[in-house]
C-alpha cells in the first residue's frame, strides 16, 4: 500500500485518551491453508495466570510503513516468512495497561496467508520473552468456544465472517476498546 492510499484509510484518528499521539501499530490476521487463525498466548509480565491471546504484530518503527511493520513483526514474533500480506480487514482504537505503562494505540489488522505453520519466536524482544508463552493455531469453532480472552473482544466473530463473506470493501472500523 503506498503512503497515499495509508493516509486515505487513516482518516483522522485524534489523540489518544492522555492527549499524546497513538501508537501506530499493524496486526496480521494469519490463516493458514486449513483457514486457521494464528493467535498468541501472553500474559502479564511478573503474573503468568493474567493472560489473554492476541494477534501478531506491533508498533510502527522509524519510517517503515505499516505493511513493513507487520511483516517484520510476525518475523520476530513467529519466524514465518512465507506469507502473502492482504487488505487491511479492520482498524481499531485500544487502550489497556501492560508491563507497568499505560498503552494507547491505532492498531490496523491485515489479512495474511501462508503455508508454514511451524511458529519459531527468535526475535522477541525482552519485553516479548517475559510476557510470550507461546503461540497456538486455533478454528474458527474453537475460538468461537474459547473461554480465554481474547483481543480484540469481538474476534472469534469477526473470523467468523471474514471466513464466510471475504474481506470486507474497505477496512470495518471497529468499537474502541479500553480496558
Amino acid at each position: 500500500m503506498s503512503s497515499a492510499e495509508e493516509t486515505v484509510i487513516a482518516g483522522d484518528c485524534g489523540a489518544s485518551l492522555s492527549g499524546r499521539p497513538l501508537r501506530k501499530v499493524a496486526r496480521v490476521i494469519l490463516l493458514d491453508p486449513s483457514d486457521r487463525i494464528l493467535l498468541l498466548h501472553g500474559y502479564e509480565p511478573g503474573d503468568p495466570a493474567d493472560d489473554w491471546w492476541f494477534t501478531p504484530g506491533g508498533g510502527v518503527e522509524g519510517d517503515e510503513t505499516r505493511e513493513q511493520a507487520a511483516l517484520r513483526e510476525l518475523r520476530e514474533e513467529t519466524g514465518i516468512t512465507e506469507v502473502e500480506l492482504g487488505p487491511v480487514l479492520w482498524r481499531r482504537v485500544c487502550a489497556f495497561p501492560f508491563a507497568g505503562r499505560r498503552w494507547e494505540q491505532d492498531e490496523w489488522y491485515y489479512l495474511a496467508r501462508t503455508s508454514q505453520t511451524a511458529i519459531v519466536a527468535e526475535g522477541l524482544t525482552d519485553l516479548e520473552r517475559r510476557s510470550v508463552a507461546g503461540a497456538r493455531w486455533w478454528t474458527c469453532r474453537e475460538l468461537t468456544e474459547a473461554h480465554e480472552t481474547v483481543y480484540p473482544t469481538r474476534l472469534a466473530g469477526l473470523f467468523r465472517r471474514l471466513l464466510d463473506e471475504g474481506p470486507p470493501d474497505r477496512p470495518e472500523i471497529l468499537d474502541t476498546e479500553i480496558v
